[in-house]
């Protein structure tokens, strides 16, 4: 291994740290979870963490590179993100407000969602699928990959794109790990409201903006 104990202990706790702080992913997966129920905040929190690896193999390959020095790709891909957020958010809006949980049967529970139909339909993979695209579109992501990964990169070690791909493998799966435990926490707190379709209905359009507010963040603050 080209870390060090000590520097691998310095990765991975820096790692945690920055997927821990409150941030777009972060906060959409805590809102789904109070929400929807711990199988939405999971799936989508899963596939939010997954989308590293993608991030990673920009990184690896050079393309986050090539999107950091173009101003027209940049902004291509952080308009298309900000409208997928915007189009979360407004499927959170338009919610019947039912709750999904986990010790409900029935299909027709355990999916429901924005837009009762498709959430039927999709269940957990579609919302991993919505997670990991989320992530995926956003390319202040890609550029956190591009300044984070290569400080640890040794040049001793040779090399360096297998090293960065290593790098990239540890943050996913500590990305996993830690939004898979927020969507099970923060469903464990929906569970609370079962029957509560009023309280859901509003927890639900917090969501949606929220959803409305990362996407005007994403697309209006630099950085």
């Amino acid at each position: 291994m080209f870390l060090s104990p000590d520097q691998l202990i310095q990765f991975l706790l820096t790692a945690f740290l920055i997927t821990i702080a409150p941030g777009p992913d972060v906060l959409a997966t805590l809102s789904l979870g109070l929400s929807r129920g711990w199988r939405v905040a999971v799936g989508f929190g899963v596939g939010c963490g997954s989308g590293c690896l993608l991030h990673t193999g920009l990184a690896v390959l050079g393309i986050s590179a090539v999107l950091q020095a173009s101003p027209v790709a940049y902004g291509v891909l952080k308009l298309a993100g900000a409208g997928y957020l915007a189009w979360l958010g407004l499927g959170a809006l338009r919610s019947r407000g039912v709750l999904q949980l986990p010790e409900v049967p029935s299909m027709a529970s355990a999916d429901s969602g924005m837009g009762a139909t498709e959430e039927q339909s999709q269940g957990v993979s579609g919302w991993f699928m919505r997670g990991l695209l989320a992530n995926a579109v956003n390319p202040k992501v890609a550029l956190f990959f591009l300044s984070f990964l290569p400080p640890f990169v040794s040049d001793r070690a040779g090399n360096r794109e297998l090293q960065l791909a290593l790098l990239g493998v540890l943050f996913t799966v500590n990305a996993v790990v830690v939004f898979g435990l927020l969507g099970m926490f923060s469903g464990q707190l929906g569970s609370l409201l079962q029957g509560r379709a009023g309280i859901t209905r509003w927890l639900d359009r917090f969501t949606g903006l929220l959803f409305w507010v990362l996407a005007g963040r994403l697309l209006f603050v630099p950085g």
